[in-house]
């Protein structure tokens, strides 16, 4: 990703870059000095890092702390817009990846900063950085996280799942197009991922649900593109992980 217009610092601990992009681009592996807050003010893109990735859409942002390497597909237009953090002034300790609500004030914050010209107008970005700071250490979410395996015949699988979250193929099947056993594959997501092949895939359809049901899609068109029988099985599921409706889980955060 190109730099931003200005380094972030002591004086100025938080700055941006804005890039608009459009599906099926790609910023391929890379990290940076500084930690970054990915945000989109729309679309919807996916984080790989960590051999985990996450599908975010406008309403999600993820922190990336300095020196990790990860990559960036955009999976609809997006107006990218990530915040670029001093390493000093790091809103969460540690080296872990964290997805964040994106608050209405966090939102709005963040569109000053990008319209406040590079070199001038030093108080108001100084001001405006520690606002976002302040507004950071308050965020908080349900993250839906994806781990990825390195075992290849694994990492292959997986990836073609979460190009075709509604596949309706069993354990068995897929296998059968890795070239491994059932009993091997199944050995494998619960020794690389700590979870079942039914829990992982449960873990994608979630990813996948999040953005369509952020942009209006019908809560029975999500179930029927993501393989759930009907809307209440999707429904029941997604109450299950979140402990609540899809509808008043994002109605909620809407209103946050």
């Amino acid at each position: 990703m190109c730099p931003p217009r200005e380094l972030p610092s002591e004086a100025i601990p938080v700055t941006m870059v804005a890039r608009d992009l459009q599906p099926d681009e790609f910023l391929l592996p890379h990290s940076h000095d500084w930690g970054q807050i990915a945000l989109s003010l729309d679309g919807v893109l996916r984080i790989s890092a960590h051999n985990s990735s996450w599908i975010l859409p406008p309403m999600r942002a993820i922190w990336i702390p300095p020196q990790v390497e990860h990559a960036v597909a955009i999976l609809e237009k997006t107006r990218l817009r990530p915040l670029c953090i001093h390493p000093a002034r790091a809103p969460f300790a540690g080296n872990d990846c964290r997805v964040l609500e994106v608050s209405n004030l966090l939102r709005q914050l963040s569109m000053a900063l990008e319209q406040l010209d590079p070199g001038q107008e030093m108080a108001r970005k100084a001001l405006l950085a520690e606002l976002i700071l302040d507004e950071l250490s308050r965020a908080s979410t349900r993250p839906i996280h994806v781990p990825m395996p390195t075992d290849k015949r694994l990492a292959s699988l997986c990836a073609r799942l979460i190009d075709t979250p509604g596949s309706k193929l069993t354990l068995e099947e897929w296998a059968q197009m890795a070239g491994a056993s059932e009993r091997t594959l199944a050995r494998l997501f619960e020794r690389e991922l700590g979870m079942s092949f039914g829990q992982w895939r449960q873990q994608v359809r979630l990813a996948h649900a999040a953005p369509m049901i952020a942009r209006g899609v019908a809560l029975s068109q999500v179930a029927e593109e993501l393989g759930y029988a009907s809307q209440s099985a999707f429904s029941a599921m997604f109450r299950k992980t979140f402990g609540s409706s899809p509808s008043a889980f994002f109605s909620r955060n809407a209103s946050n």
